[in-house]
């Protein structure tokens, strides 16, 4: 997947925000979203989404004065995100860990996720939880707790004010059968179940 900087959309030139594994999963979640609902090459789908914040004017300040274009072009930018190498990876990994594990986690969700069938659950619901279970299972060194918490998060962010607690009683389903099946392997930090 190429992680080339598009420029068709303007980029803040003055403001910055420092990357995390949560605004990761959120950018993932994003995109994965997007790849729903239209036909971008995936490669265009990640280098427009992973390297933008959206300023959808938060921060609306009143001003007195005329603006030269250079200031007008800064308020409308997008705020860039300052990735590291291991960030990127993460997201590329996570997010094609997430598409090819998509089958298998549809069947867990439908198994756990109960009277709902899957076209019923929210979409950003179906798609954190998909994100989550890929995380449970892919990912060694994450920590279960930590993957159920970041979607739960993130749901409070992006979904329903119920969203939370049925993505937290589905998840905590799904990670016990994975661990009597013993399909989670994990290591190193991902053993710290607090």
């Amino acid at each position: 997947m190429k992680t080339e900087n598009i420029d068709r959309f303007p980029l803040s030139k003055h403001k910055t925000v420092k990357g995390s594994r949560r605004l990761v999963r959120e950018k993932v979640l994003q995109i994965l979203v997007a790849r729903s609902v239209c036909e971008l090459d995936l490669d265009e789908l990640f280098n427009h989404i992973f390297f933008r914040e959206f300023n959808f004017g938060e921060d609306q300040v009143k001003y007195e004065k005329l603006l030269k274009p250079d200031e007008i072009y800064e308020i409308e930018a997008d705020i860039p995100v300052k990735w590291n190498s291991d960030e990127i990876d993460f997201g590329q990994n996570l997010l094609n860990n997430t598409i090819s594990n998509r089958n298998y986690v549809d069947e867990l969700l439908n198994e756990f996720a109960n009277n709902w069938e899957l076209d019923r659950i929210a979409q950003i619901d179906r798609v954190l939880m998909h994100i989550a279970v890929t995380e449970l299972m892919n990912f060694p060194e994450i920590p279960p707790k930590v993957s159920i918490n970041e979607a739960i998060d993130i749901a409070k962010k992006y979904s329903t004010d119920k969203s939370s607690i049925f993505i937290n009683g589905v998840l905590d389903s799904v990670l016990a059968k994975l661990k009597s099946g013993k399909l989670i392997n994990k290591s190193g930090r991902g053993l710290k179940e607090s």
